[in-house]
């Protein structure tokens, strides 16, 4: 069936999915849509990609083979995209179930480094002589163990761990990313890019060995 004239479908993919083994990818599913003529909803249910065990656990679909197999539905309809040109699909192979051990175990080495990694650095910059030599100027009186002063100075250090990170537990105090989150995400962007790129390298190598067969 023709596309109806003047009609224009924008396509926007989608950065990365996740799939079972064995399942299809259709193009609803890996981009957004628009078209003045509506036919966004009737390409939504086109199957651009059937996973193979061959394939492994990750595929890259590219633009170009997204607009082939558009124009066999749609001949001479124009397809106009935005954003990136590739979508990475990621095979699940396996569902992990989280174990509560590993998970403990984590949480105590992240503990006791970040407290041994925080009273390094105390030892190194000589924080206690800073404290003794600082309520000695507050008070007229030398302490060796002005506890007054370490307490809260121990407390404000959690207290503004959570401030930095934006987190107690599962409260959120505003609206804002924490570092850790941004760092994450930039991870994950590089990650993803890394991919891409390596598996594009990998369809070219093979795409070049077949044309000189």
């Amino acid at each position: 069936m023709a596309a109806p004239p003047d009609a224009t479908l924008y396509v926007r993919l989608r950065k990365r999915i996740a799939i079972c083994p064995g399942e299809q990818v259709k193009l609803g599913a890996v981009s957004r849509m628009l078209s003045e003529a509506g036919v966004e909803k009737e390409l939504a249910d086109l199957e651009i990609y059937r996973h193979k065990p061959e394939d492994g656990n990750r595929m890259v679909i590219d633009m170009l083979h997204i607009i082939r197999l558009i124009h066999t539905v749609k001949p001479g309809l124009p397809v106009e995209y935005y954003g990136d040109p590739q979508v990475l699909v990621m095979i699940d192979m396996k569902t992990i179930k989280p174990r509560i051990t590993v998970l403990v175990f984590a949480w105590l080495l992240l503990f006791f480094g970040a407290g041994l990694a925080i009273m390094n650095f105390h030892a190194d910059v000589s924080m206690r002589e800073v404290h003794v030599r600082i309520t000695e100027l507050i008070t007229g009186s030398a302490d060796a163990h002005p506890l007054w002063f370490q307490i809260p100075y121990s407390a404000g250090i959690g207290l503004g761990m959570s401030l930095f990170f934006n987190h107690i537990f599962r409260k959120r105090f505003n609206e804002e990313p924490s570092p850790l989150e941004v760092e994450l995400f930039t991870y994950q962007e590089n990650v993803n890019a890394y991919v891409i790129a390596d598996e594009m390298g990998k369809m070219n190598a093979a795409g070049r060995s077949g044309a000189d067969e």
